[in-house]
């Protein structure tokens, strides 16, 4: 007489069930695109909008390019990319100065670009910056 399967029917389905939710959790600890990549930031100079559109003390996010910009008290503009350094997903939101990312609820201050809350680890990606005309620039690090 062949062996039994210890395995109940109940069991299989179970396990049926599961996996197409697990597959879900998967997906999204990936960056967009299902291909690993990060979604892209600026690799060329990009013109973001008026310079008076950044406060002093204050940040701004420009999601189309992935980038925000702060302004500290003195005036300095620093900008940074709002790939989250945990998955690649991009970050759409700003409360005050703080970036939240959807994907898993990293938190970054937009000013400094460290981490505020895990689970990123890595600091935002320093992006150079500058006002010229009256308009904010800004494009990849300068090495």
């Amino acid at each position: 007489m062949p062996a039994r399967s210890s395995a109940s029917r109940r069991t299989v389905l179970r396990g049926a069930a599961v996996a197409p939710v697990a597959g879900l959790g998967l997906a999204a600890c990936s960056a967009p695109g299902g291909n690993g990549a990060a979604a892209a930031t600026p690799t060329a100079p990009v013109d973001l909008g008026a310079e008076t559109e950044v406060a002093k003390g204050g940040a701004k996010l420009y999601r189309d390019h992935n980038v925000v910009v702060s302004r500290d008290e003195d005036g300095a503009l620093k900008a940074y990319s709002t790939i989250c350094t945990h998955a690649g997903c991009p970050i759409n939101k700003l409360q005050g100065t703080t970036l939240i990312c959807p994907c898993h609820g990293s938190q970054f201050d937009a000013v400094t670009g460290k981490v505020v809350r895990a689970p990123a680890t890595v600091p935002l990606n320093e992006l150079s910056v500058k006002a010229t005309n009256g308009r904010i620039v800004a494009g990849p690090a300068a090495d």
